[in-house]
């Protein structure tokens, strides 16, 4: 499962997927309704990647609790994100046994499960291991398109970015002595 170019934007419903970068943002699509939306430097934005989820002995990726919740339901359809908070915890200490009850709220099990739903309904999750080196690659890149985006600068590993146009230099017209 690859969350890379999953984002969160606050105040927005749903998570969105990076398109592109612009000089004053970049452009999400939204995996809700497919509409793009202009996301501005001053917005709160959180790669799903980078979301961890507290246990009692180490914080826990949200790809890993993803592919949890994808074993558990056989890479189908998690129950509803709408279910009582009973329910829903419950459920995510099925998938999650050791996760800390202190720190991790049922608005945040709630979220997690919408965005599973979310992402399962796409095709976009599976409970098997993705290739590392490749994923923390294309991570990285994503990072850095995220940050240079906030910066307003073009990120590395943007082809154009590493492009120069060549210089030209135009040589003067040589001035003809006049004849009298």
């Amino acid at each position: 499962m690859n969350l890379e170019k999953i984002l969160a934007i606050s105040g927005m419903p749903g998570i969105y997927l990076l398109k592109l970068q612009t000089r004053t943002g970049f452009i999400a699509e939204s995996l809700l309704d497919g509409k793009r939306i202009t996301v501005g430097l001053r917005s709160n934005v959180s790669l799903l990647s980078e979301i961890s989820i507290y246990t009692h002995d180490a914080e826990k990726p949200l790809a890993e609790v993803m592919r949890a919740i994808a074993a558990k339901e056989n890479n189908g359809p998690a129950i509803s994100h709408k279910e009582d908070t009973a329910k829903l915890v419950t459920y995510f200490r099925e998938v999650l046994p050791n996760y800390d009850e202190d720190r991790v709220y049922a608005s945040d099990i709630k979220k997690i499960i919408n965005w599973y739903g979310i992402l399962q309904s796409k095709g976009l999750v599976s409970s098997e291991e993705p290739n590392t080196a490749e994923e923390a690659r294309v991570q990285e890149i994503v990072k850095e398109k995220v940050a240079a985006a906030k910066e307003g600068k073009k990120a590395a590993g943007d082809d154009k970015s590493e492009e120069k146009a060549p210089e030209t230099k135009s040589t003067p017209k040589k001035k003809t002595p006049k004849k009298d």
